[in-house]
C-alpha cells in the first residue's frame, strides 16, 4: 500500500491531545521511549518497508485551519496549546523500524510532547496492513461481507433507548480506516438512544459526535519518573491533571500498577474531584465492586459516580455488566476491536508503550496476567515492592 493510511492528524483518540497538551504545558523537555509489543507469537503480514514508507506520510501531515479550529471549541483545549499545534510535525526520524523472521521491532523516541501520537497513528497503520493482506488473496468482498454481517447482529442485539450506553474505543486496532467510519456511522445512526459517541477525533468532526476520553497508562507511568517519588506517582498524576483541566476530563484509569494500589492513593479527595474510574484489565465484577466498596467507605454515594468499562469487550460481556451494576452506579462502555476489527479472522493484539522517561525506566503491571510492560526486572522488582502489588482480581 503506497498511499497513506492516517489522512490526518484528527486521525487519533481524544486523550492523545488531552495528555499532549498536559506534557507541553508542564513537561515540554521531558524525554521518553516507547516500545511495540505483539501479544501473540504469528508474525503481522507487513514489511518493514510498508511500515517506513507510512512514517513519511505521517511527516508529512499539518493540521489545518478548519480543524484547529475545530479544537479549539473544546472546553478543555487551552489558546496556548492551538498555537503550538498550528506548528506542530511528527518526526519520521524519531521511529527505528527492524524485522526478523516477520516479527517487528519498533521503538520511537524523542521529545514526549512530540512523539506521543505515534502510539495511535503506528497502531492504526499496523493493524490495517495487516487486514490488507488479507485483500490481497483477492477475497475483499467476502470480508466485508462477512464484516457487514458480524456488525449487523451485533447493533440488532442492543436495544434502543435501553440505558446501555457505550462509546468507541477502536481507533489503534481497527481493520481499517474506511471501515471504521462505516462502524461509527452504523452506530449513530441505528442505536441513537445507546450510542454516546467516538474518541477518534476525525470521526467526531466528520460525523459530529461527542469526542470521548480523558487519560492513558503513559501518563501516570510518567509520573514514576516526573513525580515527587515513586511511591506517590500515582497522587502526583491524577494531581496535575486535576490542576491541569479543573475538574473537566474526570475519569482516572485504575491499573497502572493494580486497582488495590490505586484505591490506596485514591482518597476522599480525589475520589470526590473525580467522576469515576476507568476499568481496562482484570475480572470486571471484582474490579466494580471494589470500587463501589471504596466509595461507600469514603462516604460517597456510589450512584453520584461512573465506572468506564474498556477492556476486551463483546456485547455479552457489557451486556451483563451492565446488568450486574444497575441501581449500584453509573456505568458505561468503550468498545474497540469487538466493533471495528470482527471480519472473520484473528485481530492484531498489538500495543506501543512508554518504557523509558529522561532515561529511566515505567512500567504498567496491570491487573490481568501478560500485560506487564517492561524488560527491566530489577525494576519491575522495585515497583512490586514499593507498592505491595498483587493482582486484584486474584
Amino acid at each position: 500500500m503506497d498511499s497513506p493510511i492516517i489522512p490526518t492528524l484528527l486521525d487519533t483518540d481524544l486523550y492523545k491531545y488531552t495528555m499532549q497538551q498536559s506534557m507541553v504545558h508542564r513537561y515540554p523537555d521531558a524525554w521518553a521511549r516507547m516500545e511495540f509489543y505483539c501479544r501473540t507469537d504469528s508474525p503481522l503480514a507487513i514489511s518493514k518497508k510498508q511500515l517506513k514508507r507510512q512514517c513519511e506520510f505521517l511527516g508529512e501531515l499539518r493540521l489545518g485551519p478548519e480543524e484547529l479550529e475545530w479544537l479549539s471549541t473544546l472546553p478543555f483545549i487551552a489558546d496556548d496549546f492551538i498555537e503550538y499545534l498550528e506548528d506542530f510535525r511528527l518526526d519520521p526520524h524519531a521511529v527505528t523500524v527492524e524485522q526478523s523472521n516477520g516479527h517487528l521491532s519498533l521503538v520511537v523516541e524523542g521529545l514526549w510532547s512530540e512523539i506521543t501520537h505515534f502510539e495511535i497513528f503506528l497502531l492504526s497503520i499496523i493493524s490495517e496492513l495487516h487486514g490488507h493482506s488479507f485483500y490481497a488473496s483477492g477475497n475483499q468482498d467476502d470480508v466485508i461481507a462477512q464484516g457487514r454481517h458480524r456488525l449487523d447482529e451485533k447493533l440488532n442485539q442492543l436495544p434502543d433507548n435501553s440505558g446501555f450506553t457505550l462509546a468507541d474505543f477502536g481507533t489503534r486496532r481497527r481493520f481499517s480506516r474506511d471501515w471504521h467510519y462505516h462502524v461509527v456511522e452504523s452506530l449513530k445512526h441505528r442505536l441513537p438512544g445507546n450510542f454516546m459517541g467516538t474518541s477518534n477525533l476525525n470521526l467526531a468532526r466528520t460525523l459530529g459526535l461527542k469526542p470521548i476520553g480523558t487519560m492513558a497508562h503513559e501518563w501516570l507511568q510518567s509520573h514514576q519518573v516526573l513525580g515527587n517519588s515513586l511511591r506517590t506517582s500515582q497522587k502526583d498524576a491524577l494531581k496535575v491533571w486535576l490542576d491541569e483541566y479543573k475538574g473537566q476530563l474526570g475519569i482516572a484509569l485504575t491499573d497502572t500498577i493494580s486497582m488495590d494500589a490505586f484505591l490506596k492513593d485514591f482518597d476522599v479527595g480525589l475520589a470526590r474531584a473525580y467522576q469515576g474510574m476507568r476499568h481496562d484489565s482484570g475480572d470486571p465484577f471484582v474490579w466494580g465492586e471494589l470500587a463501589i466498596d471504596h466509595y461507600r467507605r469514603l462516604g460517597i454515594d456510589p450512584r453520584t459516580k461512573s465506572l468506564v468499562f474498556s477492556d476486551k469487550l463483546n456485547f455479552d460481556k457489557a451486556l451483563a455488566i451492565h446488568q450486574w451494576f444497575a441501581g449500584k452506579i453509573n456505568v458505561s462502555f468503550g468498545i474497540g476491536t469487538y466493533l471495528t476489527n470482527d471480519m472473520g479472522f484473528s485481530a492484531p493484539n498489538i500495543v506501543l508503550k512508554l518504557t523509558e522517561l529522561n532515561g529511566a525506566p515505567v512500567a504498567k503491571l496491570s491487573d490481568s496476567p501478560g500485560k506487564t510492560l517492561c524488560r527491566d526486572e530489577d525494576y519491575i522488582a522495585r515497583l512490586k515492592k514499593t507498592f505491595g502489588y498483587q493482582l486484584s482480581a486474584a
